[in-house]
C-alpha cells in the first residue's frame, strides 16, 4: 500500500482508509499529504478488491486547510516531493478531489476542525460523518484569499445557494449540527465515533454488487447536470449492463436462497 510522512493508507476489510497524518498543524496542506492521497485515491481506484473509501484525519482534526507558514513564504514540508509536482502539475488538485473522482464510494470521517481546504476536499467526498463537535467553514475571504478548491461552483449545487453563498462570503465557521441543517454533511455522532460510523456505512455498500454501486455513483455524477430526458437516457446506458452481469445473476440467486450473496465483479 501507499502512504508517505503526512498520509496514512490502510485496510479494513473492502475499505480502504486513508488519514491525513499531521495532527501538530492540525493536519494542515503539505506536499507529502498531498501525494499522498493523490496516490492512495489511484490505489482505491486500481484495485478491485476495493470496494470503498473511509476518507479521515488523525488526532482529532479532519483538515484546517492549506499550510498558511508555507504560503507566506516559509517553506512547506516534504520539498524532496518536488519532482512529483513537477512530473504532474494537477497533482495537488486531484488530490484534493478536485480534478479526480474515485470511481469507489468515498465516505468522510470528520472529528475536529474541517475547514478552508478540508471543506473544500469535504466536497468531493459522497457520504459524510462528523463528531457532534466537529468545525466546518471556508474562511478564505476573511484572509483575502479565494477558495479555489472548487467550493464557489460544487458548493451551491449541493447545498441551497443561500447557505452555500452565506458560508463563502461571510468566511464564518458552523457547527456540525448546523452543517447538517444545511445539508453538507449527513450525519452527527458522537464525538470520536465518526470514523466508525462510516466504518459501519462503508461495510454496508461492500455488501452490495460492486459494479451495480460503481454505476449507481458514476450515473448520480454524470447525470448531475442534465436535463431529466438526457439524465433519464444515460441512466439507462449505464444501468441496462448492470443487469446482464454475473452479479446480478448471483444477486437474484442469493435472494432466493435466503443467503448472503457473493459477488465477483463479473
Amino acid at each position: 500500500m501507499s502512504g508517505t510522512e503526512h498520509l496514512t493508507v490502510q485496510r479494513e476489510g473492502a475499505t480502504l482508509v486513508l488519514t491525513l497524518n499531521r495532527p501538530d498543524a492540525r493536519n494542515a496542506l503539505s506536499l507529502p499529504m498531498l501525494v499522498g492521497l493523490h496516490d492512495g485515491w489511484l490505489e482505491a481506484d486500481a484495485d478491485d478488491s476495493v470496494r470503498s473509501i473511509v476518507f479521515t484525519g488523525a488526532g482529532g482534526t479532519f483538515c484546517s486547510g492549506m499550510d498558511l507558514k508555507a504560503l507566506a513564504g516559509n517553506g512547506m514540508a516534504g520539498e524532496e516531493y518536488r519532482d512529483r509536482l513537477k512530473a504532474d502539475p494537477d497533482l495537488h488538485w486531484k488530490a484534493m478531489l478536485r480534478h479526480h473522482r474515485p470511481r469507489k464510494p468515498v465516505i468522510a470521517a470528520v472529528e475536529g476542525y474541517c475547514v478552508a481546504g478540508g471543506t473544500e476536499m469535504l466536497q468531493g467526498t459522497d457520504i459524510r460523518v462528523a463528531g457532534e463537535s466537529a468545525t466546518f467553514g471556508l474562511f478564505e475571504v476573511k484572509r483575502g484569499l479565494f477558495p479555489i478548491g472548487g467550493s464557489t461552483v460544487r458548493l451551491p449545487r449541493q447545498i441551497p445557494r443561500t447557505h452555500a453563498l452565506e458560508m463563502l462570503l461571510t468566511g464564518r465557521p458552523y457547527s456540525a449540527r448546523e452543517a447538517a441543517a444545511i445539508g453538507l454533511i449527513g450525519h452527527v455522532v458522537p464525538d470520536g465515533t465518526a470514523l466508525d460510523k462510516a466504518l459501519e456505512i462503508a461495510e454496508r455498500i461492500n455488501s452490495c454488487g460492486p459494479l451495480a454501486v460503481e454505476a449507481v455513483k458514476a450515473s448520480v455524477y454524470e447525470t448531475a447536470e442534465m436535463t431529466e430526458s438526457d439524465g433519464l437516457a444515460a441512466e439507462l446506458t449505464r444501468g441496462w449492463p448492470v443487469f446482464d452481469t454475473a452479479d446480478a445473476k448471483e444477486g437474484a440467486r442469493a435472494f432466493a436462497e435466503k443467503r448472503p450473496p457473493v459477488y465477483k465483479r463479473a
